[in-house]
């Protein structure tokens, strides 16, 4: 059987193959094509964007075939027929039985199912849903007021980029994926919310379920709470509203004030950094409202930003941690409550998109309302004054998340989809 994924990144496998940068994102997609590679009678084949190449490029790294497809950056939030003849002839290269589709997020997903449409293959075109633009735009404030949604840097006005503008990006791009959604009769998802936003966008398709695999390193590693560092706090991502690091803030004081040696450690570079000319131009205006946040509650002392983080740094980042904190305003399943959960590490979550089909609420973590920091501060302390409870969440929640995350059997319900769908008679 002949797979072909088209992917919003390179998977690793192919960035160090072509001695490229390797992207931090898309875990799920090494453990399941891992997998897949594994399996004599599938031919696995990636396509992905690739930003200002000139033409398509091709190579093979052991057995997986691979193409990149090129995208202009002024390209990359709008549609391009060029993309979609780029993809046509991808697809017709690659001759696939199913064309597997990961997510909705850029109009190169819409070119694809245009490019199987008009090939006769739309039947076998599937859409993984990952997370939905035309409904994260519905959040995308996250609480902020108007005051600081309307603020401009000196950066967001030369790149018109403000988290209005952010949001209306979002608005955008979310038309391409509806116009994409309504086109194919096969969806992938794992959660409540995946199937009432796929079943609204698009009745007479077809939702298959299948959980995701997660990156190896997770599955190797336990969660001691005698060997974190107490009192402090991991965030995975916080570099736009959405991520919520402003409730967060929000939160500490209450905490510092129970717990005065917290610390909020923050993956990723310091989005506050304004200590010379070019960042000081560079810096957006979300991120001079989490630096004024952090001078207003004296929370220089207790918040790092831990740069880069690879995904073995990733995990040890983790397993240091007394409790990780999901504090998104939407989330389908953010794939660091599942790694969270699967080392162990005690959880405090917003209750958010599909999170309920992934934790219990005090029997695996806590789940809160996610425009409640105080809420988010009265759980953390729960978690910091007793280990009983906390060690009780660490061994709940791995027994979750092995069953969540379980790689025979999500690559299992992986094949079978993809043995229905090739099977399927007929074209739209």
């Amino acid at each position: 059987m002949k797979i072909l994924w088209i992917c919003n990144i390179m998977l690793p496998k192919i960035s160090a193959h072509l001695s490229d940068e390797i992207c931090n994102y898309g875990g799920w997609l090494v453990g399941m094509s891992d997998g897949l590679l594994q399996i004599p009678e599938i031919k696995l084949t990636v396509a992905f964007p690739m930003l200002n190449k000139e033409s398509i490029i091709s190579g093979k790294t052991d057995n997986l075939q691979f193409f990149g497809f090129p995208v202009k950056k002024r390209d990359s939030n709008s549609y391009s027929t060029e993309t979609e003849n780029n993809i046509k002839s991808i697809v017709s290269k690659a001759q696939p039985d199913v064309v597997h589709i990961f997510g909705t997020e850029y109009p190169h997903t819409l070119a694809a199912v245009n490019a199987c449409e008009k090939l006769g293959i739309a039947k076998k075109a599937v859409i993984n849903i990952q997370g939905l633009v035309s409904i994260y735009s519905k959040h995308y404030y996250a609480g902020l007021s108007n005051s600081v949604i309307n603020k401009f840097t000196f950066r967001d006005f030369i790149k018109q980029n403000n988290i209005r503008q952010q949001r209306n990006l979002f608005i955008k791009k979310g038309k391409y994926e509806i116009v994409a959604m309504q086109k194919v009769q096969h969806f992938i998802g794992r959660t409540d919310w995946d199937k009432a936003c796929t079943s609204q966008v698009n009745p007479f398709a077809k939702y298959h379920f299948c959980n995701e695999t997660l990156r190896s390193e997770f599955y190797n590693h336990n969660w001691d709470i005698n060997k974190c560092e107490r009192h402090s706090i991991f965030l995975s991502q916080a570099n736009y509203p959405i991520k919520g690091l402003h409730f967060v803030l929000e939160a500490l004081p209450e905490i510092i004030k129970k717990f005065p040696d917290t610390h909020l450690y923050v993956a990723g570079n310091d989005i506050t950094k304004s200590d010379t000319f070019m960042s000081k131009i560079k810096i957006s205006y979300y991120s001079t409202y989490i630096k004024k946040l952090i001078k207003k509650y004296n929370l220089e002392k207790h918040i790092t930003f831990t740069g880069y983080l690879d995904e073995k740094a990733m995990c040890d980042r983790f397993l240091k941690a007394h409790t990780f904190v999901s504090p998104s305003s939407i989330e389908n399943s953010p794939n660091s409550l599942g790694e969270a959960m699967l080392l162990g590490v005690p959880c405090v979550s917003s209750d958010v998109g599909g999170v309920k089909n992934m934790m219990t609420h005090n029997e695996e973590g806590f789940v809160y309302q996610y425009d409640a920091p105080y809420m988010l501060a009265y759980y953390v302390c729960n978690i910091f004054s007793d280990d009983e409870l906390a060690v009780k969440f660490s061994e709940n929640a791995k027994k979750h998340a092995k069953i969540t995350h379980n790689m025979g059997i999500n690559l299992k319900e992986l094949i079978k989809i993809y043995e229905l769908i090739k099977n399927e008679k007929g074209d739209i």
